[in-house]
């Protein structure tokens, strides 16, 4: 009996679930803790490397488990409802740490719950992609159950990659305003008023500023952010904070406002408990107006960071809700018709192939390096756009991007790959989509370096390294396949579930070097962090903060220091590059299996075949 669209439909969502917690864990978890908890870089990558390395150990194991499970409800469905439950709880308390937290308090609850992450995800994962055979009955029914799976899988990456920092930002702002009297009432405890030195600016015509400055004697703040959030650190524009800025004087009028389309005043902080420094810009007639005895100046600072902790949050959660009503789905319309036997791979077994394929030992060195190559730019692209383009719609253009991506990547292996194929072998493919990544990552160095901002025009780099990227996917698994046909020649044995078994293994081993290279980058190049210093100007350290903001108004980014933007464009462009370049000279020396080579190893195993037949 068939398949009817009930049972397929149940089982492509509960893929589409699965793929959006392993993406929104895979892209934003060392983002979230370290730029928005503070958990230091070179320690979220350590503990990124550990987990997802005990993650890829974990799955052989796990796939014991299920083998040896036996239930009135079937061999994998209990594992695969047990498992979305509790990664579904830990995939909302991952992403909803107590600030409170001190910082070693940070890093152990990070430590904990990203590996009890990694476990309760392989408790579902390894079930759900077994599970196939259970409940169909020909192998090309199987083979399409795998393809919808596969393709679901891929559209559920997509959703959080293109939804999330937007859907975070405004959770987080309509969370934000939900909590404000609350927060203000904490903060306004431990703040001082007389602690803000608020100075005007006075601007030409022609907007530039004139160097006369006043100081505003009367400052009151109105605060719906937590002080944790600026404790130790220096905010300008929209780097940590927003604000609504007026001025009224003894009457009671508005005599002066100056607004910005991102922000309406510019401020420097060392530490809100203890001291501020604000300059505002004002027309000249404006300017006129402001009266340093009876002026009072009302700031209404909201933090960024605290938008997104709160958005991260509850769209955390909104994500657990959706994955485990998915798979809900999948497993009470999924029904497993047959005792199925489960071929696992231990780890002995994944090493001993390698061993004695010489060809599935170069492919997974290639893949290990390819993907760590493209992990490390996935990882370090939210902060590109985030503090080197930077800009108020930094997210829409993160997102865009990403969108783009995407879409391309699709395009390269469902119509590039079919079309390409009929011109040349595989093996060219391969060195032309290496060739064409690090052209990509050349031209995209090149722009960054240039200052270009506009994000339509890095679709270029963008089309030539996620277009490769996509190539890729499609090439590394053809010639695994090869390494099979290979070694049942070479060894007389076919390792078929082995040798993929290692694909799942080296993929994580490979997002787990890769997370840890940009988590140390970060650190190295202090991302993130601000550059405070500046110096006086003919005697005055206001015009010398003026100074200093101007110049950051001018390079239209966030506060990050220009050596740290430049660290971050070299790392995320030109090591990819040397890893790539790595892994196309390995592949070069090691690799074999042309297509005569592979005409010649199929022959062989027709006759060995026809042979064992005939007795």
């Amino acid at each position: 009996m068939k398949l009817g669209f009930k049972e397929k439909f149940a089982y492509g969502i509960g893929a589409v679930g699965k793929d959006m917690v392993y993406m929104l864990s895979a892209s934003y978890i060392l983002y979230y803790y370290q730029d928005i908890m503070g958990v230091s870089a070179w320690v979220m990558g350590i503990i990124l490397l550990i987990a997802r390395v005990f993650d890829a150990f974990n799955d052989p194991l796990m796939g014991v488990l299920v083998a040896k499970t036996k239930t009135k409800f079937g061999k994998f469905r209990p594992w695969l409802f047990i498992g979305t439950l509790t990664n579904a709880v830990v995939l909302f308390f991952m992403f909803a740490a107590p600030p409170s937290l001190n910082a070693k308090g940070m890093i152990a609850y990070a430590a904990v719950f990203y590996i009890l992450w990694g476990v309760t995800y392989t408790m579902m994962d390894i079930p759900y992609w077994s599970m196939v055979p259970a409940f169909t009955e020909s192998g090309k029914e199987r083979e399409n159950m795998s393809a919808l799976g596969r393709s679901c899988a891929g559209v559920g990456s997509a959703i959080i990659t293109i939804v999330t920092v937007l859907a975070v930002a405004a959770i987080g702002n309509f969370a934000l305003s939900k909590t404000n009297d609350n927060v203000t009432k904490q903060f306004n405890n431990t703040f001082d008023y007389d602690g803000v030195s608020a100075y005007v600016a006075e601007l030409d015509e022609a907007g530039n500023t004139t160097g006369n400055v006043k100081e505003i004697s009367h400052v009151k703040i109105d605060v719906k952010a937590s002080a944790k959030e600026f404790e130790n650190e220096t905010s300008f524009n929209n780097s940590n904070c927003n604000f609504d800025v007026f001025f009224k004087n003894a009457k009671g009028y508005t005599t002066g406002q100056y607004t910005k389309d991102d922000c309406s005043m510019d401020i420097v902080t060392d530490d809100l408990n203890y001291t501020a420094l604000a300059v505002i810009y004002l027309s000249s007639d404006k300017f006129g107006k402001i009266d340093n005895e009876e002026s009072s100046m009302n700031m209404n600072i909201t933090s960024t960071k605290e938008v997104d902790r709160l958005g991260f949050k509850y769209f955390s959660l909104i994500v657990a809700i959706l994955f485990f009503v998915f798979i809900l789905i999948t497993c009470l319309f999924i029904k497993e018709k047959s005792t199925v036997d489960v071929q696992t791979a231990s780890i002995g077994d994944m090493f001993k192939a390698l061993v004695q394929n010489d060809q599935a030992m170069a492919i997974v060195i290639t893949i290990v390096l390819v993907n760590s190559s493209v992990y490390i730019t996935s990882n370090l692209l939210i902060y590109f756009f985030k503090y080197d383009i930077g800009g108020a719609s930094w997210q829409g253009n993160y997102t865009l991007f990403n969108t783009f991506g995407g879409g391309i990547q699709i395009l390269a292996m469902m119509l590039f790959f079919p079309i390409m194929r009929k011109f040349i072998n595989t093996l060219k493919m391969f060195y032309v989509s290496v060739i064409s990544a690090i052209f990509g990552y050349v031209v995209l160095l090149v722009m960054a370096l240039s200052g270009v901002n506009s994000v339509y025009l890095f679709f270029v780099p963008g089309f030539f390294i996620f277009g490769a990227v996509g190539l890729l996917n499609v090439l590394v698994t053809v010639f695994l396949a090869n390494t099979v046909d290979y070694g049942e020649i070479k060894n007389n044995r076919r390792d078929e579930s082995v040798i993929f078994s290692m694909q799942t293994f080296v993929v994580k081993l490979a997002s787990g070097i890769a997370a840890l290279a940009a988590a140390v980058s970060l650190s190295v190049f202090n991302i993130s962090k601000t550059d405070v210093s500046f110096e006086a100007v003919d005697g005055s350290l206001i015009t010398g903060l003026k100074t200093m903001i101007e110049n950051l108004q001018a390079s239209g980014a966030v506060s990050v220091s220009g050596g740290s933007i430049i660290g971050l464009r070299f790392v995320m462009t030109v090591l990819p590059m040397i890893v790539l370049v790595i892994a196309l000279f390995i592949f070069k020396a090691k690799y074999k299996l042309n297509d005569e080579k592979l005409a010649e190893i199929t022959g062989k195993i027709k006759e060995r075949r026809d042979a064992t037949s005939k007795e």
